[in-house]
């Protein structure tokens, strides 16, 4: 049995000897792109298990140790760990725990240490935490971020991100219906055992799966019928995790819309390029700077990749990071880069200028940056663009699902009904049209 060994600061390390012996629990935040990273974790010698848990029982495990003032996705991810410590039927002794951190002045930094507190009040002080970042906050005997391992993630981000987008736009008008999520399955499970094979893995090779995956969606028999398409912007954790928005994405589909939701690489292109920022501003090393130039360089080429595969098909692609940070200025500074900062207001313009101006901007109660980049944008936004309808929706332990599920409710009967006035308009223009034609 792995040996418990501390740093110099009394803090339980994850040693070689527990990657050997121990499984690892990662919470799920995105269902696509997560179940890659964790098997390719698996292909670096890890045990990895995703967390998939989704009931009432997570909040009220995290509310035993996190503050309700604190940010509910620290109470969420919390709950889930320790839930699953508790009543996953793991043996305590042999399992380690998996965060990520950002780095930055948002509280989602400071998630690891409110998780330990967690662990001790539990009991579980002997349970070990891996913090995974890219800044250097906390290293770990048995945990390392290989260059090789970090780009075959540029991939496997790259790939969830383009398989999200394609899926997001069949699955509402999927003839047959689970189509789509088939086609989800075959292609990760594909791209993994490409990965195993050492296939997938160069930028010639990605950018023909990318094709090879576009005419595979593409194929997919699909209704002609119009739905109003929403967008979803808002605080990572909340946009992208359906335990954190209680199956937004699912909602919207019963309800008859087209979820539209960002891609995960955007967030990593901004955090790569707050590092600049922070060059710019603040002053520092030229060597960092440049090194987050050529990091940031190469994930955005690939985004262009994606981009241009998407292009050659019927389906409505992305912008660049490049084009929304140029959509962004005149609204938020660079320096603005708290949480999801600029990005977020950024995503909501590009939205906007794709034609999805019906935009649900999801935030934790009481997330500061969410309510200034978010909430605080949306009436520029409104008075910049009169046809976007954009609502706020706060999750929180005491925010009732049925409340904002009647609010996303409004603001779909109010696209539908700026829909139809669009059609109307443009119905009366043809018929103005033809009739000026005829009397010519």
């Amino acid at each position: 049995m792995a040996k418990l060994v501390y740093d110099k600061d009394g803090r339980l390390l994850f040693t070689k000897e527990m990657k050997e012996e121990y499984t690892i629990l990662m919470p799920q935040m995105l269902p696509v792109h997560f179940g890659m990273f964790r098997q390719l974790l698996e292909l670096e010698g890890y045990k990895v298990d995703m967390l998939t848990t989704n009931h009432r029982g997570i909040v009220d495990e995290g509310l035993k140790y996190v503050h309700n003032d604190t940010c509910y996705p620290a109470l969420l991810v919390i709950g889930q760990l320790i839930d699953a410590v508790k009543n996953g039927g793991y043996d305590p002794h042999k399992i380690a725990l998996f965060i990520t951190q950002t780095g930055g002045g948002c509280r989602a930094s400071n998630y690891i240490h409110l998780l330990r507190k967690a662990l001790v009040k539990a009991g579980l002080e002997f349970v070990p935490v891996i913090s995974v970042n890219l800044s250097g906050l906390e290293k770990n005997p048995g945990w390392t971020l290989t260059l090789s391992m970090i780009r075959k993630m540029i991939y496997a981000m790259m790939y969830g991100d383009l398989i999200v987008c394609l899926a997001n736009q069949v699955r509402p008008y999927e003839l047959t219906h689970g189509e789509t999520d088939k086609m989800v399955e075959y292609w990760q499970s594909r791209l993994i055992e490409g990965f195993q094979k050492g296939k997938g893995m160069s930028r010639k090779q990605m950018r023909l799966a990318f094709d090879d995956i576009c005419r595979d969606f593409e194929a997919i028999p699909v209704s002609g019928e119009e739905k109003v398409r929403v967008g979803v912007v808002g605080e990572i954790y909340v946009k992208f995790s359906p335990l954190g928005n209680n199956n937004l994405e699912d909602f919207l589909l019963s309800e008859g819309a087209e979820p539209v939701v960002p891609g995960l690489t955007d967030f990593m292109i901004f955090k790569i390029f707050n590092r600049e920022v922070d060059v710019n501003i603040y002053g520092g090393l030229w060597l960092k700077k440049k090194i987050c130039q050529v990091f940031k360089g190469y994930i955005e080429a690939c985004q262009k990749d994606m981009i241009a595969a998407i292009a050659k098909t019927r389906f409505r692609r992305p912008g660049t990071f490049e084009n929304m940070h140029q959509l962004v200025k005149g609204y938020l500074g660079d320096g603005n880069k708290m949480g999801e900062g600029w990005l977020l207001t950024g995503e909501m313009l590009e939205l906007i200028h794709a034609g999805v101006p019906n935009i649900v901007c999801t935030q934790p109660f009481g997330c500061l940056p969410n309510h200034i980049v978010g909430k605080g944008m949306i009436r520029k936004l409104k008075d910049d663009y009169p046809n976007s309808n954009i609502v706020a929706i706060d999750y929180d332990p005491g925010a009732t699902k049925i409340n904002q599920e009647n609010r996303i409710k409004l603001m779909l009967a109010n696209a539908k009904a700026l829909a139809k006035q669009e059609r109307e308009r443009a119905s009366a223009q043809t018929d103005r049209e033809r009739e000026l034609a005829g009397v010519v």
